[in-house]
């Protein structure tokens, strides 16, 4: 191994053929070219790892479909059932979410991706790994589809996790648009910490700092519900004063995170201002703060602006690989940096609600 590649950690990948064969009707902004462009991003950071390519750099996973075992743990089986009957068909679930002929079947697989991640994180072949799944997954609902999403992919990792006998999950989402359906699947349930960063308001709608969960979960919902405009420093001071507090006083023994690259500045569908270099810097705080030995699995989300869907996914698979992207964030939440007083006046009076809403459980500041 050359000094220049010894640092060089394995990342576990899942990421099949069948995931382009659903295909978008034209216009529709969640097409097979996101894809690529996120495998474009992972190859470069390979190659910036100095591995000269991705087949030295990631660990290729071979999975198949979810089964209905593992969908039901999240989604009702009466939903899962009529999927089924819609193979091979064409149309639409609702206003925005497509059906190609080929379109249940890359979803069974995609919720297999996540699956496939979970057992591979969970049974030591990596500590980080990066799933692809399209279509993507956070906003389906235990019954319907939604917001692009056929089945939930991360939540049916996080029950399977759960499954495996993890006791304490997180699922990170920052998706710019709310995981409303993850949120949804878990609201009750205080093994799974549910944290979402988002802009609001944007779709779905949901996602207020007061919704904390219900029952023996309140409190392990959490929403940080965001400004258009957010920057990177106004994500870095989130993670600095809430988000990363919370994770360590959780103490997940494992962690997922809905990865969306929407709240990206280029991005058609949001108003938010992050460069790549917040993702990354996000990857590396979170990595920082897990506990020893607590594995982290990524799921891909949205992100619909080709170009800050390569760059993004670049500097986050650089980071799992070893951190040599991270290095050149300045600021960013793995720096424990100060928060900036420089804050807009509407970010920083909705970090301190969001604040005051979650001092009820956790301590912050």
């Amino acid at each position: 191994m050359s000094p220049q590649s010894a640092a060089v950690s394995v990342v576990a990948v899942a990421d099949d053929a069948l995931f382009l064969e659903h295909v978008a009707p034209p216009e529709h902004p969640e097409r097979g070219e996101r894809l690529v462009a996120v495998r474009a991003g992972l190859e470069r950071a390979a190659v910036e790892a100095g591995l000269g390519g991705d087949s030295r750099a990631y660990e290729r996973l071979s999975f198949g479909d979810a089964s209905d075992e593992q969908l039901v743990r999240v989604h009702d089986p009466v939903y899962v059932e009529s999927l089924g009957l819609l193979a091979g068909r064409s149309g639409y679930l609702d206003a925005d979410t497509y059906l190609s002929v080929g379109s249940v079947a890359a979803a069974r697989r995609a919720a297999g991706s996540a699956v496939s991640l979970v057992e591979a994180l969970h049974g030591g072949v990596a500590r980080t790994g990066f799933a692809l799944p399209r279509p993507p997954g956070h906003h389906a609902m235990a019954d319907r589809a939604m917001g692009f999403c056929v089945l939930n992919n991360i939540a049916v990792a996080a029950a399977h996790a759960r499954a495996l006998g993890r006791e304490r999950v997180l699922v990170l989402d920052w998706d710019v648009h709310h995981g409303n359906g993850t949120e949804a699947m878990f609201y009750g349930d205080p093994r799974v910490l549910f944290v979402s960063l988002h802009q609001h308001p944007n779709y779905p709608g949901t996602g207020a700092a007061s919704d904390l969960g219900q029952g023996d979960g309140r409190g392990h919902t959490v929403n940080l519900p965001l400004p258009r405009g957010a920057t990177d420093a106004v994500y870095a001071s989130a993670f600095e004063r809430i988000v990363l507090p919370i994770v360590e006083q959780f103490a997940p023994d494992f962690a997922l995170v809905s990865c969306g690259f929407d709240a990206h500045e280029r991005d058609p569908l949001a108003e938010m201002a992050l460069s790549a270099d917040a993702y990354a810097a996000m990857t590396a705080g979170l990595l920082e703060q897990l506990p020893a030995g607590c594995p982290l699995g990524l799921v891909l989300e949205g992100g619909y602006d080709l170009q800050a869907l390569s760059e993004s996914s670049q500097a986050v698979a650089s980071v799992l690989l070893g951190g040599g992207r991270a290095r050149a964030v300045g600021g960013g939440p793995s720096q424990a940096a100060k928060p900036s007083p420089a804050l807009p006046d509407a970010q920083a009076a909705a970090l301190r609600r969001i604040q005051l809403e979650q001092s009820a459980f956790w301590r912050l500041g």
